[in-house]
C-alpha cells in the first residue's frame, strides 16, 4: 500500500495557520504578536528559524488568550463581602401612648372589671408603656420579634362576690398591673423588589400578667398579688413600601390564638419612616393589640391601642 502525503513547506504551513487564527481571534493584540513572529521567520531561510517561528506561532496565541481571559474576568467577591450583603439587622425601640378598652378579672376569684380608658384619660395611672421590635433577614429568610411592657396603676371601688369564708363586699383599692408580651416569628420573603417587599410570618405570642391589689374594706386593709400567663400561635405578614430615597411606609399584622389558649388574638402596626442616615431613621404610626382570653377564672379581654414613635438603628 502506498502512502500519499501532501508536501507543504514550513512557510506555507505557517501562513495557513496564521490566516485561520486571525479569522478565529479577530484581536488586534494577537495580530500584532503574530506579525512580529512571522517577521522574525522571514529574516532567513534556515529551517531552524522557521521551526522556531512555528513554535512561537502555536504558543503565543494561547498565552495571549489566557491573559485576555484573566483580564476580562470580573473581580470575585470575597466570602465576607457576599455574606455581608445577604444579612440585614435592625432594632427599633418605641414609646407607646396606649389606651385600653375591655374587661379583665385580675384574680381568679375576683370580680370582672370593665375598662374604657384613653391615653389622655389614664396617663396619670400609666407608669410606663413601650415595646421594642427586632427585625432581621438572611437572604430571603426573615425573623421578627416584638417585646412589649406596660405598667399601670388604678384606684377604684371594687366589688368582691365573696367566698365561703367572706360575704360579698365593696372595697376601695389600688390595683397595679404589669403586662409583658413577646411575639417571635420567622418567615420567608415572598416578594423582594427595590420598591416593595412582602414577608410571610408565623410564630408564637407569650403573655405574662402580674396583678397586685391593696384593698380597704370591712375595717381592714389587705394586699394580694397573683400572676398568670399563656402562649398562643400566630401567623402574619409584613409589607414595606419605599416612596422616595428617604421616605417609606410599613405595616405588620398577625392573628392567632385559635382557641389554643386565647379565643382570639391579633395585632397591627403601621408606621411612616424617615431615613436620616444609612443607620438611623425615625418612625411614627399607630399600634393595636387585641386579646380575648378567659380560662381558670382569669379574664383578659382587652384592646390596647394608641400612637407610637420610634427610632430605628440598622447594623
Amino acid at each position: 500500500m502506498k502512502c500519499h502525503c501532501l508536501s507543504v513547506s514550513v512557510d506555507q504551513l505557517a501562513n495557513i495557520w496564521l490566516i485561520f487564527w486571525l479569522k478565529l481571534t479577530k484581536g488586534n493584540a494577537t495580530k500584532d504578536a503574530l506579525t512580529s513572529v512571522f517577521s522574525f521567520a522571514g529574516r532567513g531561510n534556515t529551517l531552524k528559524k522557521q521551526l522556531i517561528a512555528c513554535a512561537l506561532f502555536l504558543c503565543v496565541p494561547q498565552i495571549l488568550h489566557a491573559a485576555d481571559t484573566i483580564a476580562a474576568t470580573p473581580e470575585a467577591s470575597t466570602p465576607s463581602q457576599t455574606v455581608a450583603s445577604d444579612w440585614a439587622l435592625q432594632i427599633t425601640p418605641y414609646l407607646w401612648a396606649t389606651g385600653v378598652k375591655g374587661k379583665v378579672s385580675p384574680f381568679g376569684v375576683g370580680p370582672t372589671v370593665n375598662i374604657d380608658r384613653s391615653f389622655s384619660e389614664g396617663r396619670d395611672g400609666l407608669n410606663i408603656a413601650g415595646f421594642v421590635n427586632l427585625w432581621g433577614r438572611y437572604d430571603r429568610f426573615v425573623v421578627s420579634a416584638d417585646m412589649m411592657y406596660t405598667d399601670t396603676s388604678d384606684e377604684n371601688t371594687y366589688w368582691f362576690p365573696g367566698t365561703s369564708l367572706l360575704p360579698p363586699f365593696e372595697a376601695n383599692g389600688k390595683l397595679n398591673t404589669k403586662q409583658f408580651m413577646a411575639t417571635v416569628q420567622g418567615g420567608y420573603r415572598v416578594v423582594d423588589t427595590p420598591a416593595f417587599t412582602l414577608d410571610a410570618l408565623a410564630g408564637i405570642r407569650l403573655w405574662h400578667i402580674s396583678n397586685e391589689i391593696t384593698a380597704s374594706g370591712l375595717g381592714r386593709s389587705v394586699s394580694y398579688d397573683e400572676s398568670f400567663g399563656w402562649v398562643d400561635p400566630v401567623v402574619g405578614a409584613r409589607v414595606f413600601f419605599n416612596l422616595t430615597d428617604r421616605l417609606s411606609v410599613q405595616a405588620q399584622g398577625d392573628i392567632g390564638g385559635f382557641d389554643v389558649n386565647s379565643d382570639l388574638t391579633w395585632s397591627f402596626l403601621s408606621t411612616a419612616n424617615y431615613t436620616f442616615t444609612e443607620h438611623l431613621s425615625l418612625s411614627a404610626g399607630y399600634k393595636i393589640v387585641d386579646t380575648d382570653y378567659e380560662k381558670d377564672g382569669h379574664v383578659y379581654d382587652t384592646r390596647l391601642s394608641g400612637p407610637v414613635v420610634g427610632l430605628t438603628y440598622r447594623f
